[in-house]
């Protein structure tokens, strides 16, 4: 047994521990290799190489997609080719950036905004890779951010331009320097974003915005977004209700399955701008499917229409009876806004046991407006264009009626939804 006991402890061993340094013997220091003279750190790379890499990858996985749906929705037994699919998908992805196309039936300008949000968030991906890259992560430049950006832009539109030379030599009427310029105008802004949020800026511009116009941003866009979604739902139920109309399209093209496959695709692609158009209907201006021409809730005149399944959920007449309840969607979304403007600020405001005063949460409320009207103004002008020349050339909503009808609406709605809740939470 043991000798141990609590009243004899077992002394502790008088010599050094195993491995230990001998006392008096200093410890020797740690070589680290010095950096060559002028070599750059290894996790950065030259700022013109990694914005080329990026854009390239940003365009390379907006590209393919087109041109897997264009060449399944021009395939059939006898016609279609590869190298065609390829043009075809040049020519697509030069739409979806906006850039206008000649043809022989005039110009076509409708872009398919679903490609132009695919192509605005590889954009923003590349603008977050250049920044790592160049080690401008969490920086906090705006020099640095504006500069990844620009390098980023500069690069996307070479390759617009070399895709307008490839397109014309195809046979379509495409202007390499247009497309060049609408390229940058298109991929600096996409790719600030990626930046902005990479380098640390955006959290800073975010903290030094004033509370009301912080809270008054993030209402109007919650707004906008709420009247998209009401106006998605509408197009969905209306092509729904058409459903047999738009089977016959697509079964007239007479492709086979694979073609009527892209065909379908390519409809999908042209989705957001039905839902510009329903939420331009649902706001009052509503659009025009050709020269001399209104889809609105209190008049319908179209003439001859192409055979496009898009359009075969374009209502029969003026709204009348139950269908007049759709004229109240814009408001609730707005009010719906206002509510969740209020339910947060009024619990911030019970977690520091203070109180929110009326100009704190209208003010918001009312900056809301302009900001839903604004952003549903951009969104009514990108979805419109012309399908060539003739009585076609004008399809879309007016920008400027949609931005004032939304800045109106939602800016009254907001209000109002915020006030009753402010009012009805206090009475509680």
């Amino acid at each position: 047994m043991s000798r141990v006991t609590p009243d004899q402890p077992r002394r502790p061993a008088t010599g050094p521990p195993a491995g230990a340094r001998p006392p008096g013997r200093a410890r020797p220091a740690a070589r680290v290799p010095a950096p060559r003279s002028g070599e750059e750190p290894r996790s950065r790379a030259p700022l013109p190489v990694a914005a080329g890499v990026a854009a390239l990858w940003a365009a390379l996985t907006s590209w393919l997609p087109v041109s897997a749906v264009l060449g399944l929705a021009q395939l059939s037994e006898d016609a279609g080719s590869f190298g065609g699919a390829l043009r075809a998908g040049l020519a697509g992805w030069l739409l979806g950036h906006g850039v206008s196309l000649g043809t022989t039936a005039g110009p076509l300008g409708l872009a398919p905004l679903a490609l132009s949000a695919l192509a605005v968030w590889r954009l923003t991906r590349a603008g977050v890779h250049v920044s790592r890259a160049v080690g401008a992560r969490g920086a906090g430049s705006p020099r640095q951010a504006l500069t990844v950006a620009v390098a980023v832009g500069i690069g996307y539109a070479l390759l617009g331009a070399l895709a307008a030379f490839a397109v014309d030599a195809g046979g379509l009427q495409v202007s390499p320097v247009t497309a060049a310029l609408v390229f940058a105008a298109f991929g600096i802004p996409a790719a600030l974003v990626g930046a902005l949020r990479t380098t640390g800026v955006w959290a800073l511009l975010a903290a030094r915005c004033p509370p009301p116009v912080r809270d008054g941003l993030r209402t109007g866009l919650v707004a906008a977004l709420l009247l998209c979604g009401a106006g998605a739902g509408a197009a969905g139920l209306a092509v729904a209700t058409g459903g047999g109309d738009a089977a016959d399209m697509i079964g007239a093209y007479r492709t086979g399955v694979a073609g009527q496959a892209g065909i379908t695709l390519v409809s999908l692609a042209y989705a957001p701008n039905a839902t510009a158009w329903s939420a331009s209907y649902l706001l009052g201006p509503g659009f025009a499917v050709g020269t001399d021409t209104a889809v609105r809730t209190s008049e319908v005149s179209v003439g001859a229409l192409p055979a496009v399944p898009l359009l075969a959920g374009l209502p029969r007449g003026p709204m009348d009876g139950l269908g007049g309840a759709l004229l109240a969607v814009p408001v609730l979304a707005a009010m719906a806004a206002g509510w969740l403007l209020a339910r947060r600020l009024l619990r911030a405001a019970a977690e520091e046991r203070a109180d929110v005063g009326w100009p704190a949460l209208l003010l918001p409320a009312a900056l809301a407006g302009p900001v839903a009207g604004a952003l549903l103004g951009l969104f009514a002008a990108a979805s419109g264009g012309s399908l060539g020349g003739g009585r076609l050339a004008e399809i879309g909503p007016s920008p400027w009626a949609v931005a004032a009808v939304a800045t109106l609406v939602i800016g009254v709605g907001a209000v109002l939804g915020a006030a009753a809740t402010r009012t009805l939470t206090r009475t509680r």
